[in-house]
């Protein structure tokens, strides 16, 4: 696969190859000449968005991401190899293209070019994607990209979002690219993209792939850590926490009602479940639901029963093995389970699902969090008002 814990130094960034999560090292001085891109790819130490040539004729681009923007969530997914990538029109008062680095045209650009066809997608220059590290100026490689992926619709792969900041509505692209594989990017063929000859002998069987035939080859990376960790299912940072905490206070004395809520961030992770029907409240404290998922599309599409458990607790409270054997007994009928909980699994009811199979989706505190930013609720203050809108108690009338 990569080479994880590979890091290269500043100084031989000028004649080194590019290895998938191998790591790059920036200078220590403390001034933009830190920068590693100038000596790695040759572009320019400004901004997410680097590259060569011009708009018109596109060499090269180089997309770089802190992947910690909690309003605009860049994401990797090593399982499947795709990427989403936000535009940098990310505050209100101009329009979608209107950016000072031109972001958001490039986007356009070349996701208008890939859908083209053969002489389109020849136009689409070599993607490099970095990810920051936090530690100086340094990065790490996550791959080389192409604009789309096999699953999604071509609509589908670069849409405009709207958001709100400040009572002013604007809008920013969400992309999806996918991350080829091609684990080794040699330095000659780096210096043939520099130099505008990048369909050499040496260039990457996968990106060629892609280019003329427009096959996706993604570089994908089977999940091996059977079970999560405490740590792994809390929220890790402040503002993370500062979310969790408005969704299990704003239910705190009313824990039924906790289950709307689970159900409406059950359809954010699948938003094609189909039926979502609430049952009578428990005794343990949780509410049930049963619904049904549509796998497919139209009349040929089919749909899978399956039961979601509810569990409103404070992030300290673990959801254990007596209230996941709960969830187990009731899929004897059904095909799945979900638990959304505002805590965690403990170890050991985790690693019972995980070691007897049972097919149980598991939505932890850190999950709700990362499922509200990537659709729009990006503190607790929007969290908040999210709540608010949706889940408020109704009102007695006297």
């Amino acid at each position: 696969m990569g080479d994880a814990g590979k890091s290269v130094s500043f100084d031989e960034l000028g004649a080194a190859d590019l290895h998938v999560d191998a790591v790059y090292q920036s200078g220590r001085s403390g001034n933009a000449g830190d920068d590693p891109f100038p000596r790695l790819l040759r572009v320019s130490n400004m901004g997410g968005f680097r590259y060569r040539g011009t708009l018109a004729a596109l060499e090269m681009v180089v997309l770089t991401s802190s992947m910690a923007d909690a309003n605009w969530p860049d994401e990797l997914d090593r399982e499947t190899g795709v990427f989403t990538y936000y535009g940098d029109n990310k505050q209100p008062g101009r329009a979608l293209h209107a950016t000072p680095r031109n972001g958001n045209e490039l986007l356009r650009r070349i996701f208008a070019a890939a859908h083209e066809g053969d002489a389109g997608r020849r136009s689409v220059p070599p993607i490099f994607v970095f990810g920051n590290t936090g530690e100086w100026r340094d990065v790490m490689f996550l791959g080389l990209a192409v604009p789309g992926t096999s699953e999604q619709q071509v609509a589908e792969d670069l849409v405009a979002i709207w958001r709100t900041a400040n009572s002013m509505r604007f809008q920013n692209y969400r992309a999806r690219f996918t991350i080829l594989n091609a684990p080794l990017i040699e330095r000659v063929w780096l210096e043939e993209v520099i130099a505008g000859n990048p369909y050499s002998s040496r260039a990457p069987q996968a990106w060629i792939d892609w280019v003329d035939k427009g096959r996706y080859r993604a570089l994908k990376s089977t999940r091996s850590i059977e079970h999560r960790t405490k740590v792994e299912q809390l929220p890790a940072s402040a503002e993370d926490l500062a979310i969790i905490r408005e969704v299990q206070q704003f239910f705190e004395g009313r824990p039924h009602d906790f289950e709307k809520c689970a159900a409406a961030i059950a359809r954010l992770m699948l938003p094609d479940i189909a039926e979502l029907d609430l049952t009578r409240p428990s005794r343990d404290g949780g509410r049930d639901a049963i619904g049904k998922l549509r796998l497919g599309h139209g009349i040929a599409s089919i749909l899978v029963d399956f039961a979601l458990e509810a569990k409103c607790y404070a992030p300290d409270n673990s959801v254990g093995v007596r209230e996941m054997s709960r969830l187990i007994s009731r899929l004897r009928h059904r095909q799945f389970g979900m638990l959304v909980t505002t805590s965690y699994v403990d170890l050991q009811a985790y690693r019972e699902i995980k070691e007897d199979e049972h097919p149980i989706i598991v939505i932890a505190a850190a999950d709700i969090v990362g499922l509200l930013r990537r659709h729009g609720h990006g503190d607790a203050t929007a969290v908040r008002s999210w709540l608010e809108r949706e889940f408020s108690a109704p009102s007695v009338e006297h």
